[in-house]
Parts: C-alpha cells; structure tokens; sequence
C-alpha cells in the first residue's frame, strides 16, 4: 500500500515511534527491507538518493518499488533522499514518488527556503509530502573535529521560522550524526532534539543514523525524532554478505545464490533497525 511519509509520521509523532527509512540501490535491498516490515508488521520508507537514481535509473527504481508496495499491506513510502534541485524533485514525482526531499543545507538561508517553498506548493495538490533540511550533518569525509560538527547543528530559532516560510511536512535537522560512519559512536544533541519539536511542532528526521548509539536513537525518538535514515549500515550488510558467500562458495557463478545471502543480511539489519526505532506492530 503506497502512502506518503505525511500519513505514516502522523502516528509516530504523536505515539512517540520512528519510521525507518532505508536507503535501496537494487532489487534485493528493496526485497529484504520489504520482507522484513512485512514481518515486523512495521510502516517503512524505501528512498532512493540521487547515487541510487543515477546507479539504477530513475524509472527503473521506481517500478520496483512501486510495484511491490501495491502488492502489499503495510504502509509503503517511496521518497527521495536528498533531492538537491528542484528539477530532480519534479522528475521524482512524475515517476511516482509519494514523498520529496529538497537538500538547501548548503545554500544560503533564504535560497533554501525559497526552492523548498516552490516543491512544497508543487507536490501537496497531488498528495504528495515534503522534506526540508536546515543545518548540516556532515559526512566522514569532511574530517570535521567536534567544534566543526557542533558548529553545524540546526538552530532552533531558523527551525521555527524554517517551517513557517516553507510549509514542509517534516524536517530533517543536524543534532550530532554523521554520514557514512562504520562504527555506532555518535551521540546525539538530545536538548537540541527536543527544543526543535517544541517550536516546529513537526515530525523531525534523522540522517546519518547507522553511527549514533542504540541508546541516543531512543532518546532521540523519544525527543521528537519521528523518521530516521539508514543506508551505511545496509550497504555494510550487503557487501559482507556478498563476501562471505563468496568466501564459503568459491566456486558459485550464480549471481542469485550469492545475492540470496546478501538480501538475507539487509533484512536482519532492517528487522533489527525497526525493533529500536519502536515500529513494530505499528502498520
């Protein structure tokens, strides 16, 4: 059943859950995320990002997940990550994409409220939900120190006069995470968290996820974090999968057999993923 991330967030911002939102690239991630909120009975978001859309192509992804979440009960969304022009956002929609993202972190203030404005008045005729970022969650590449990453954080005050300019329908916001982080460290801005929901009364979103601890992730959500994005801890999943197929199976030349494997890794992470955030038995 495709929804947009408006209908699925309502119930984990006012029960205090969060959604997971999974980074797909290919057909067996978008299979064991599926299988694994399947049964979990969980709400999920499957979102392609721009690497995704120019690895698989846009209409292709958007099929395979568009076909699935037709064919299924829970509640499916299929979003953009870090859509970084408006024009992507108009491409995702026409493709079928029930939720957007515009990316304007690294745009001045008023630039990023102004294309966020534009997407949000395009896409809520149709139905069709809206992510806005202030702040910045930088990735490990940028070898930021902790003063660099604190000096990054979304402010409150921006938050709130963010949303009323803009119209969005949730907010992914900058509280301590980290891109692309292999080991779980990060913690999060908890006071930072709260303050933001208290003044946008907003669903918040967490990018960056698969390098915060268990237990900031739950404080977190009980803060006001209502969407939290994973794609590393996936990726790490498939690949190890691959390897230890491979290392077990020397020999094996059909691709199927060492994906299997793969699939089932991802799937075990989403399951494990769905159980912290507090989604499951909530579809």
């Amino acid at each position: 059943m495709l929804v947009n991330n408006s209908y699925l967030l309502k119930n984990a911002f006012e029960e205090k859950y969060a959604v997971g939102a999974f980074n797909a690239n290919n057909l067996e991630q978008i299979q064991g995320i599926i299988e694994a909120a399947v049964e979990q009975r969980s709400p999920v978001i499957l979102q392609a990002s721009q690497g995704a859309i120019r690895y698989a192509g846009l209409e292709a992804i958007a099929a395979m997940i568009l076909s699935m979440a037709k064919n299924t009960k829970i509640p499916i969304s299929l979003h953009l990550d870090h859509g970084t022009s408006f024009e992507q956002n108009v491409k995702c929609l026409r493709a079928g994409f029930s939720s957007l993202m515009f990316d304007g972190s690294l745009l001045p203030f008023e630039e990023n409220v102004r294309i966020t404005k534009k997407i949000v008045e395009m896409a809520h005729p149709v139905d069709v939900s809206v992510e806005g970022e202030l702040g910045r969650v930088a990735g490990t590449e940028d070898k930021f120190n902790e003063e660099q990453v604190k000096a990054l954080l979304t402010q409150p005050e921006k938050a709130e006069e963010f949303v009323k300019l803009t119209g969005v329908d949730a907010l992914a916001v900058a509280v301590g995470s980290i891109h692309r982080m292999r080991v779980q460290k990060a913690v999060l801005d908890i006071k930072r968290i709260r303050r933001i929901r208290e003044v946008t009364s907003l669903p918040l979103v967490l990018h960056g996820s698969s390098g915060v601890t268990d237990d900031s992730l739950k404080k977190a959500i009980e803060a006001g974090i209502c969407k939290i994005n994973v794609a590393t801890a996936l990726n790490m999943a498939f690949t190890q999968g691959m390897a230890s197929s491979l290392k077990n199976n020397p020999n094996e030349i059909d691709p199927r057999k060492i994906l299997t494997v793969s699939r089932e890794e991802v799937k075990k992470v989403v399951e494990q993923k769905i159980r912290i955030f507090g989604s499951h038995n909530k579809s």
